[in-house]
């Protein structure tokens, strides 16, 4: 058996300019990541949030609405983790899921009572910030020409 435990100096390596590079360009933009897990959760909530907050019954019309938008956001989160360099032109889109979400209790729903609209202006607030947080860092992550 061939014995590894001995550690070499890396900077000897035939390759490693190239997977420096590969590093890099693997790591670049990752910051990105921090935003990637608060987006998912906040889909995973919205799609939930008829049933935690007990309105599938009063507002089913606005329920349905909210797990397909939960949905939406949730899978944008995916987006932004598997592939960020395709995705983070998205993170408009995730603002504008946000202004729908608050605007969506009166378009949407119909009389919606104080906890209906005050979570989904919750909801959608945090979708604008959190989408302005995307597209902040994508735009820090873009390399220079």
């Amino acid at each position: 058996m061939a014995n590894v435990s001995h550690r070499g100096d890396m900077t000897t390596h035939p390759d490693i300019s190239e997977m420096r590079a590969r590093y890099a360009r693997m790591l670049g933009g990752r910051d990105v990541a921090l935003v990637d897990g608060p987006v998912f959760l906040l889909g995973l909530y919205c799609a939930a949030s008829p049933w935690i907050l007990h309105y599938t019954t009063s507002q089913p019309a606005l329920a349905t609405h909210n797990l397909i938008v939960g949905i939406a956001i949730g899978l944008l989160a995916l987006g932004f983790t598997t592939a960020p360099d395709r995705m983070y032109g998205l993170s408009w889109a995730m603002c504008a899921m946000g202004v729908w979400m608050i605007i969506a209790p009166w378009i949407v729903g119909s009389s919606p009572d104080t906890g209906v609209i005050l979570n989904n202006v919750i909801i959608g607030a945090l979708a604008i910030v959190l989408g302005l947080m995307c597209a902040g860092t994508a735009a820090k992550s873009v390399p220079k020409p």
